[in-house]
């Protein structure tokens, strides 16, 4: 089985409060987009006693045994009986970009192991599961708009409204770790949901939503903000940091002339749709 886990951008992110259980709670907007890995998965036809895995595409610095793929196999395992797999992941969406690539890798992997061996998981326990992997994970086991709080993984629907929008995703090659990010943030109750402001047409969200990340990101990487600066130049509507970064996203009503030294950094370009797949 092949599938392609699509990444996510954050539109808006708020750091509310620090939980007792050492995480945070946020508010923010997850938005799929098109970028994607590639996820292979077959039984193994040989008689063996460990799964095979196998990487292509970026490199993602982490070895086989800890990527999250193969514990996202753990942990279903644990309750169900999966045979011995082999696993072909092409990566395509960078690592420490903000994007959640290996979190939907890990969601993913767990959907196509419900489907290839009828596991009796409903959506629930399958979203638990993926909780154990990521505080954004659960939300790609339904991949669809939602505004998210407590860690990420309370989640309520939205609407596909950003059908027709034009969206270009600017990724340094620099990754930001989110630990770190998260260290370097300090939580702020606001008087007002998030999930509010996002009803506001595009163009006003420039002085409505902000990712409180992005004050230590763009001092600790100065670069970040130029591309956040010169995809408005460009005329994006909205421009952002997704996540804790260091991808920046521009939304435009249609394709832009971007300067050079821009492109060179461009890992997704195109129009989205009311669904990515």
């Amino acid at each position: 089985m092949v599938v392609f886990p699509k990444a996510k951008i954050n539109i808006g992110l708020w750091i509310t409060s620090k939980r007792e259980d050492g995480f945070h709670n946020i508010e923010t907007i997850f938005y799929p987009v098109p970028l994607s890995d590639a996820l292979e998965v077959v039984s193994s036809a040989c008689e063996t006693r460990n799964d095979s895995f196998r990487i292509s595409g970026l490199d993602i610095s982490t070895p086989e045994s800890d990527n999250i793929i193969i514990k996202a196999i753990e942990v279903m395992r644990r309750n169900y009986t999966i045979p011995y797999l082999r696993i072909h992941l092409h990566k395509a969406s960078p690592t420490g970009a903000g994007l959640g690539g290996g979190s939907s890798d890990a969601a993913s992997m767990l959907k196509i192991l419900r489907r290839m061996f009828s596991v009796g998981a409903d959506e629930e326990e399958l979203s638990a599961m993926a909780l154990e992997l990521g505080s954004d994970s659960p939300f790609f086991i339904r991949s669809e708009p939602s505004f998210a709080a407590g860690r990420g993984e309370k989640l309520s629907p939205l609407p596909w409204f950003l059908n027709g929008y034009y969206l270009v995703l600017v990724n340094p090659g620099v990754g930001i770790s989110t630990a770190e990010a998260y260290q370097n943030c300090k939580p702020l109750q606001r008087s007002i949901s998030l999930s509010s402001l996002v009803t506001n047409e595009i163009r006003e969200w420039k002085n409505l939503l902000t990712n409180d990340f992005e004050e230590f990101a763009f001092s600790k990487i100065p670069l970040l903000g130029k591309i956040k600066e010169d995809l408005y130049s460009s005329g994006a509507f909205y421009s952002a940091m997704s996540g804790s970064g260091s991808t920046i996203y521009g939304i435009f009503a249609a394709k832009p002339e971007l300067p050079s030294w821009l492109s060179e950094m461009i890992i997704f370009s195109g129009t989205l749709e009311n669904r990515q797949g």
